[in-house]
């Protein structure tokens, strides 16, 4: 199961958190997140979606229609065949946060006085953890949202609930009198999440562990549009990319894109610049700069009237594969409201979605 990261239910899947731009791309941190998503009032879509993502692929699912965990990479299904029945202990901890979610739904809804409401609703959570193989270092995380919105929050320091929200203090209260649940959570989060994201990150190790360079372009709608400086088709999606002057990063007049994903798993990512004032001829001064995470030396792309491309064909061709990457990261956003857990005693270790969601 997942558990939560300092991010707000708004930024669950936005992963490019990356605020404080050190440009260091060297460490490549491992995650394991699970997203849990039960759903009141929408059509043709299951009442509770579980997903578990490893370093932000997909590598098992679970719904409410289905009633069954299955594996969405083949490099899972390989690496569980040693556990014959891991799949089925996956299935059951689902059914069980399944009931869970129904149950709490409805509770939230008489919180927010929504009883009767047909209207549609999200009862969400995510947890997990992410792993530094350099530096060791975990950070666990668990948060519960309702409808788009942080509803309760661990805080790993103080090993207490936030509630963001009036509707979610007899929650906080109820949860932190739990020391044992509380205690339980935060061990599965540091000691036996990190323990799953080795073991996964070993599967899927061609996979997971590649590194592509993308291919760079520069490109303008018009001549008076802002210079587009665009990667695409590199992995993993730990980047950054960056407009500098005469070797000094720029800040002023650059509009930073989001990391998006393509069709085939790489993913791609563009900075704007605004053009700068001065003749084409000083163009020279400016240039894009991209750098991946395990790569020491960067992309620069130069700006330069040779170097941009305007005809209608080409911004058409980029326009369309950001679209694209929009509609997979949609249908991922939608995948992702779902997570699942359960902790139980056993002797193999804890699976990342064990965490038991008490009530609320």
């Amino acid at each position: 199961m997942l558990k939560k990261s300092q991010v707000t239910m708004k930024t669950l899947m936005l992963l490019t958190l990356l605020g404080t731009v050190l440009h260091d791309a060297t460490a490549v941190p491992h995650s394991l997140k699970y997203f849990y998503t039960g759903s009141s009032g929408v059509p043709n879509f299951p009442e509770f979606v579980a997903v578990g993502y490893v370093d932000d692929v997909q590598m098992i699912h679970y719904d409410s229609n289905t009633r069954r965990a299955e594996p969405k990479q083949d490099w899972m299904r390989r690496g569980t065949a040693e556990d014959p029945d891991y799949w089925q202990r996956s299935t059951d901890l689902a059914v069980g946060e399944q009931q869970s979610f129904k149950s709490n739904i409805e509770i939230v809804k008489q919180r927010f006085n929504q009883t009767g409401d047909t209207g549609i609703h999200l009862y969400q959570e995510m947890y997990g953890c992410e792993w530094d193989d350099e530096t060791q270092d975990v950070n666990g995380f668990d948060q519960v949202g309702y409808d788009g919105e942080d509803f309760v929050v661990l805080d790993m320091r103080t090993d207490t609930w936030i509630a963001p929200t009036p509707q979610a203090v007899i929650t906080k209260h109820k949860w932190d009198n739990n020391r044992a649940q509380i205690a339980q959570d935060k061990n599965y989060l540091t000691q036996i999440c990190p323990e799953w994201v080795k073991k996964y990150v070993d599967y899927g190790r061609s996979s997971l562990l590649r590194t592509d360079l993308p291919s760079v372009s520069l490109l303008q709608k018009t001549s008076s549009s802002p210079v587009s400086c665009h990667a695409t088709g590199f992995y993993p999606n730990s980047a950054v990319m960056f407009w500098r002057k005469d070797g000094a990063e720029l800040h002023e007049d650059v509009d930073h894109g989001e990391i998006l994903p393509n069709h085939d798993g790489s993913f791609q990512m563009s900075v704007e610049l605004k053009l700068p004032s001065e003749s084409s001829a000083d163009w020279g001064k400016y240039e894009c700069v991209f750098q991946l995470s395990g790569v020491k030396e960067d992309i620069v792309t130069k700006l330069g009237t040779k170097a941009i491309r305007t005809n209608e064909g080409n911004s058409m061709h980029v326009t369309i594969g950001i679209i694209a990457a929009v509609l997979v990261l949609a249908l991922a956003l939608i995948a992702a409201v779902v997570f699942m857990l359960k902790k139980r005693n056993g002797e193999r270790p804890k699976q990342k979605h064990e965490v038991i969601l008490f009530s609320l």
